[in-house]
């Protein structure tokens, strides 16, 4: 794109937009991720390319720059043909800077305001006596900077402050100081994406004999080619002599006729930008952040640090003491619902009143115990872990940013994974059909059993006070009531010892489902205040690389 604005081609209004918005999308995406010091010129940019562009687009601020003795002031004067600017031998000269428009003044107060040219040191340059020798330069705002190498701070100051708004810059050296370090250095270089608003003049050519002139120039070219401004018109002028002046008036003509010269400065300063800010997006945001293994071992730390195993311990106690309490003999139901059920304990969903009845609730808290110092260390670790896989080859600053970003909401992490785990459906909501008819046949065998020992105290009884005893039916040589008795003591007994282990196999079964819930939700807390911040960050990186590479062209 640098290349494509050499020669004539012109720059494109609609183009410099584009690209002046980008760089805007560009700053909103970064906004509080890089540091500001690194964003100035980008700030800048926008800031200066808008007032410029809403500005007199008739006007062409071209300054005259150079060191102290070069003869600014008197090409400013010779091309103005009126003593505007104070020329002495006394150095520096020029303090402030002076202004000449060409042509009406309409436009330009707004320009020159915003240039910052005080009013008493604005000219216009018009005169009936003229006729049309001038009219080729209306619209020229030409302004006489004070020397970059003055002994007054506030001197240099002005002069970088100027030229970082004016559109076209004329850069004066003398036969004596062409090849001075300073203006080659700290200016001509850092003016190389400047090429096309940039004329270089020798001044003073007069002084220089005949043949010594071409062989200046030709040294001058050099350094100008090592400065990387290769192609930058370089002129020789003179202010004592009539033609001396006419091929930088020539060069002022043509861009005030194009009327190119703020766009493409603009051009040239959203280059400057845009190779800066593109340290800051060099390569292509990952694609995964972060990886699988990485995700795994961070649901792992937040599950210790939630306490699922622990959790998960008190579900396959509270179902096999829940089981065993529905299925379990009758008579020692009672007991076993005196033993505090795991779950309750914990403040986590337990044991229905009515078992037609849903479960209250889970409370806002739990009592799960605390995690401990190691699984506090673990969860950090992972944490860390996913900030580093996912800002991993990104360039600085990101790397430290999306660590961050993984950190950000590590305070909230507690409170978050104690409401998931209080808000987690474990599954012990209802009673399996089986522990009904299981406790069923325990009721069975249990009356059998009350039945057969009812009888035998019955005929005990009539046998103790005299009455005829009463004649039990048989079953075999065995009396009913005595096998009712032993048989359903024993049937209970039997139903308890084939429940057993089907109660230990549905408890862990209870178990390992309430875990994938539980690791379930925890992971949903995982992406929700650890992994998307980190992609949230890493999409803002997308989005400024975009808005960068859209900037760049």
């Amino acid at each position: 794109m640098r290349e494509a604005l050499r020669g004539d081609q012109r720059v494109d209004a609609d183009a410099l937009v584009a690209r002046l918005d980008a760089v805007r999308r560009f700053l909103d995406a970064v906004d509080g991720e890089v540091p500001d010091t690194r964003l100035v010129g980008a700030h800048t940019l926008v800031e200066r390319a808008g007032t410029r562009l809403s500005l007199s687009r008739d006007h062409t601020v071209v300054a005259l720059a150079g060191a102290t003795g070069s003869g600014k002031s008197s090409l400013f004067n010779a091309l103005a043909q009126l003593e505007l600017s104070p020329v002495g031998v006394r150095r520096p000269t020029t303090g402030v800077a002076h202004a000449c428009v060409w042509g009406p003044l309409d436009g330009g107060t707004r320009l020159l305001d915003w240039v910052g040219v005080l009013p008493r040191h604005r000219f216009v340059r018009e005169s009936a006596l003229d006729g049309d020798d001038e009219s080729a330069l209306h619209g020229l705002i030409l302004l006489d900077l004070p020397d970059f190498d003055s002994v007054q701070r506030s001197h240099r100051l002005e002069v970088d402050r100027l030229l970082g708004l004016v559109d076209l810059v004329v850069w004066v050296v003398d036969p004596q100081k062409y090849a001075d370090r300073v203006i080659h250095t700290s200016y001509l270089r850092e003016f190389h994406r400047h090429r096309d608003v940039t004329v270089v003049v020798l001044n003073q050519a007069d002084r220089l004999p005949p043949a010594e002139l071409p062989r200046v120039l030709a040294d001058l070219r050099r350094l100008l080619d090592v400065d990387g401004l290769d192609g930058v018109p370089l002129l020789a002028t003179t202010a004592v002599e009539p033609n001396g002046m006419t091929g930088l008036r020539e060069a002022l003509e043509r861009a005030v006729s194009d009327r190119q010269a703020a766009l493409r400065r603009l051009w040239g300063d959203a280059d400057t930008v845009t190779a800066a800010l593109g340290e800051l997006v060099a390569v292509e945001a990952p694609g995964h952040t972060p990886d699988a293994a990485t995700i795994r071992t961070l649901d792992r730390a937040l599950a210790d640090a939630a306490g699922v195993p622990t959790v998960t311990g008190a579900v396959e106690g509270a179902y096999r003491q829940r089981a065993g309490a529905a299925t379990g003999w009758p008579l020692v139901r009672g007991w076993r619902r005196l033993r505090p059920d795991p779950l309750r304990r914990l403040h986590l969903p337990g044991p229905a009143a009515d078992p037609q009845q849903p479960v209250p609730a889970p409370l806002a808290a739990t009592s799960v115990p605390e995690p401990t110092a190691a699984q506090q260390s673990a969860l950090g670790l992972a944490i860390r872990a996913v900030g580093d896989r996912s800002g991993d080859g990104l360039p600085a600053p990101w790397p430290a940013a999306v660590t961050a970003a993984a950190r950000s909401r590590l305070a909230d992490l507690p409170d978050a994974l104690d409401a998931a785990v209080a808000g987690t459906d474990l599954g012990m909501e209802r009673r399996p059909l089986w522990w009904r008819l299981v406790g069923g046949v325990q009721w069975l065998v249990t009356l059998a059993a009350v039945v057969g020992l009812g009888w035998l105290v019955l005929g005990y009884a009539l046998r103790a006070l005299g009455l005829p005893a009463l004649d039990y039916p048989r079953v075999g040589e065995t009396p009913l009531p005595t096998v009712l008795l032993l048989g359903g003591l024993l049937a209970g007994l039997l139903v308890a010892a084939v429940t057993g282990p089907v109660i230990r196999w549905a408890a862990r079964r209870a178990r390992q489902r309430a875990e994938g819930r539980l690791t379930e939700e925890v992971a949903r807390v995982g992406a929700e205040y650890v992994l998307t911040p980190v992609r949230d960050l890493v999409d803002r990186y997308a989005l400024a690389r975009r808005a960068w590479q859209d900037a760049a062209g």
